[in-house]
């Protein structure tokens, strides 16, 4: 069976060592490079399966290099950040990262996250399986990927779409954060940060949730989140 091939872009040579032998072990093909410009690079010619990479790379950043790679690929991407401002974190997954990792961590926890993210890759929809959402207002398509509001197409990043699915297609079940961390970013265990969900639930908001929209993603105080489809009040 082919590895599957990692490409870890770290400019830190522990880092690098540590994770390479540790991927190494669980059965993947690591491959590094230590700045930008050869980490985008080594992506076009590998062509990996999921890329690795650190936010504060010397010379171009790691949010440049996320940039750059999204305008030619759709490779998944998991980004390590020693930062812990949540908006560093909130901006890496809004330009097309598929998750994040704070340093220090543990190559374990590295691991378990970049299975998970593979394994939604990899999802192939099954034909016995609902795929395409009709509700009041909103339509949302499994197979495409789609959203439409009202007439107009929303662009979604691909959490946005999978909470949106997830939360839709189980409406008036209230779910708790740690819930939606399990389920959305199937994690086979818990490394969250519970944080997360609450920003991608603003996010996802704003951009389904028109004034007067019958369709909502309803806060349970003290619980967590639920979607529902109000009922128009009539005077």
């Amino acid at each position: 069976m082919t590895k599957q091939k990692v490409l870890l872009i770290d400019d830190e040579e522990n880092v690098c060592e540590l994770v390479s032998l540790y991927f190494d072990r669980a059965g993947y093909e690591v491959i590094t490079a230590t700045d930008g410009a050869d980490g985008i690079e080594k992506a076009r010619q590998n062509r990996p399966d999921i890329i690795i990479l650190d936010l504060m790379l010397p010379g171009m950043d790691g949010l440049d290099v996320c940039k750059e790679v999204r305008k030619s690929s759709n490779v998944p991407i998991v980004m390590l950040t020693a930062r812990v401002d949540e908006v560093d974190r909130v901006l890496g997954l809004e330009i097309g990262a598929d998750d994040y990792v704070t340093k220090p961590f543990s190559p374990r926890e590295l691991l378990a996250r970049v299975k998970a993210v593979l394994r939604r890759a990899a999802y192939v929809p099954n034909p016995d399986e609902q795929q395409v959402l009709n509700l009041p207002g909103i339509a949302v398509s499994r197979i495409s990927r789609e959203v439409i509001v009202g007439d107009r197409k929303v662009d979604l990043t691909p959490k946005e779409f999978d909470l949106l699915w997830y939360l839709a297609s189980n409406r008036n079940r209230v779910f708790t954060r740690e819930q939606l961390l399990e389920q959305v970013w199937a994690y086979q265990e818990f490394y969250g940060d519970e944080r997360t969900v609450d920003q991608l639930i603003k996010r996802l908001r704003r951009k389904i949730e028109n004034n007067g929209s019958p369709c909502r993603i309803t806060t349970i105080w003290g619980v967590g989140y639920k979607f529902e489809i109000r009922e128009p009040v009539i005077i």
